[in-house]
């Protein structure tokens, strides 16, 4: 994951192909590359004729995120009839428009009011203390999981991402939110479905019939759970709360939850095994934990790539111009590896951060959409790692690291697999 300034960037034809193998590949040298030649760059999603504005530097990341002047919904952009490129993206994968608007309406794709709104309904479950009170609960999931580890293996290899690193995040939000864990391998299988080329139709089909469902029974048995908090909200003021809005919220919640904390886990896990300079000091120093966990954020985040912007009006980046109406999309990647804010920005250093409460990095985001679940998503990294190399003081990985196998999906770094000697 080194940086090289000057180099054409893959398949460089004027607009960067987000679907290039070789940026697949490797997204920290190819986006760095581009940081390097020019402030914005022009990128193609999924194929789509329209093309985005790829925005890399770390100032410039943060203004996107942070300015009231790029709004996630289209329609906000005053006095302009703005096609929305998620629209356009979704309807190509095949999602029938009755279920388009359970992805393009969430609280990710709210502005202003609307999305205070429906952050407020939420927010109380994610708040440091109530985060600090699941504790000893994560680390008891955490503990019972490792346990069952080498039973797991076969010829002396497990595969963590099955049986560590997704049924940690998955089971802390299922119950939070009050999904029955006999249903919870449905959504694992369902959610990395969601994530792949195909089968995202099905899968979101399958879901969406699951929750309503799973509200109807709630309802009738209601739970000390989110979902429950939720109905309750819905059925008192169907204003604060429509059914979509429901379902969407039960979605979003539960996807993102505990797949970007499942693939934090397993790259970090990869990161420090193929950094065992890092993993000594970790192990000499316990304490570092919580700036260890930032530093693996930035340096093998998950995600790579926000959502959508638009320019509410014409806005500068870094001398460009950004038309009204455009869409960009800040790459977290390269705001992370911007050696302006980073220096050696390429190498993995888990004493970087100077404080483990604090956050330079933008891997859960900045600004009105800062990560919901960051707190837990960190303690629950926390947790995994101690527990982990506790637990084990000699994994090692069962294959060269360049043979990891990750799943290709553009704005997201991801392994589909993760085997391990213990």
């Amino acid at each position: 994951m080194s940086t090289s300034a000057g180099q054409d960037a893959p398949g460089d034809t004027g607009v960067v192909d987000m679907l290039d193998p070789e940026l697949l590949r490797d997204p920290f040298v190819a986006y760095s590359r581009l940081r390097e030649r020019a402030p914005l760059a022009r990128g193609s999603l999924l194929g789509q004729d329209q093309k985005i504005w790829l925005v890399t530097r770390y100032d410039d990341v943060k203004t996107v995120l942070g300015d009231h002047r790029f709004v996630n919904d289209p329609a906000h952009v005053p006095g302009v009839d703005v096609g929305n490129v998620r629209e356009k993206v979704i309807a190509a994968r095949g999602i029938p428009p009755e279920y388009a608007k359970y992805v393009l309406d969430s609280i990710l794709d709210t502005d202003g009011e609307d999305h205070l709104r429906l952050r407020r309904l939420v927010s109380r479950t994610f708040t440091a203390r109530r985060v600090m009170e699941l504790r000893p609960r994560v680390e008891q999931i955490t503990e019972d999981l490792l346990d069952r580890l080498p039973g797991h293996a076969e010829d002396g290899v497990v595969d963590l991402m099955p049986h560590f690193a997704y049924p940690l995040p998955i089971t802390v939000i299922c119950e939070l939110v009050g999904i029955p864990e006999e249903d919870r391998p449905l959504w694992r299988d369902l959610g990395r479905q969601l994530f792949s080329q195909e089968g995202i139709a099905g899968a979101l089909r399958e879901l969406v019939g699951y929750i309503e469902e799973l509200i109807a029974r709630r309802r009738a048995t209601p739970a000390e759970d989110l979902l429950t908090g939720l109905i309750r909200t819905h059925d008192e003021d169907g204003d604060r709360l429509t059914d979509t809005e429901m379902i969407t919220m039960v979605l979003t919640i539960v996807l993102a939850g505990h797949e970007t904390t499942a693939h934090l886990i397993g790259n970090g896990t990869a990161a420090l095994l193929t950094h065992l300079d890092q993993l000594a000091l970790l192990r000499e120093d316990p304490s570092l934990m919580p700036r260890a966990v930032h530093e693996l954020m930035r340096w093998c985040g998950p995600v790579q790539g926000t959502r959508i912007r638009y320019a509410a009006e014409d806005v500068e980046l870094g001398g460009m111009t950004v038309a009204k109406g455009e869409p960009v999309m800040a790459m977290l990647v390269g705001a992370n590896y911007d050696p302006q804010v980073f220096p050696d920005p390429e190498r993995l250093d888990i004493t970087r951060e100077p404080d483990g409460r604090k956050e330079t990095h933008v891997g859960f985001g900045h600004g009105f959409h800062y990560c919901l679940g960051a707190a837990l998503a960190r303690q629950e990294g926390e947790v995994a790692f101690e527990a982990l190399f506790r637990r084990f003081p000699g994994p090692s990985l069962a294959v060269d690291p360049a043979d990891l196998e990750r799943e290709p999906f553009p704005g997201s770094w991801r392994l589909a697999r993760l085997p391990l000697r213990l």
